[in-house]
């Protein structure tokens, strides 16, 4: 009689420790996600802003220069790739240990 009552509120602490987990793990991936947000806004708006100055320039200036501010936002659109894979690849990670450590409990 006395092991049910222990057994239960051993079970009952231990499903409000996954939520606990589950609850703090969301919250990692909320802020993972906003620090990651800054510098892709940032690649992204140097990556327009390289490819409209050189679609201005154009008609004024020498076509190396040009052929320069395009190229320089192309090196932008791939840092863009980059920041957003790996971002992508953290949030894929953080989830995947949460799920992990998830599957222990399967087994209580």
């Amino acid at each position: 009689m006395y092991g049910k009552v222990l057994g239960d509120g051993v079970d009952s602490i231990l499903g409000c420790g996954v939520i606990l987990k589950n609850a703090v793990g969301l919250v990692g991936v909320i802020i993972i996600i906003g620090i990651c947000l800054l510098p892709i806004i940032k690649l992204a708006t140097f990556s327009i802003m390289y490819s409209i100055t050189s679609s201005i320039i154009e008609p004024l200036a020498d076509e190396k220069i040009v052929k320069l501010l395009d190229d320089m936002s192309g090196v932008f659109k791939l840092l863009l790739a980059i920041v957003c894979s790996v971002s992508v690849l953290l949030i894929i990670g953080v989830t995947l240990v949460i799920k992990i450590s998830n599957s222990g409990m399967m087994y209580r």
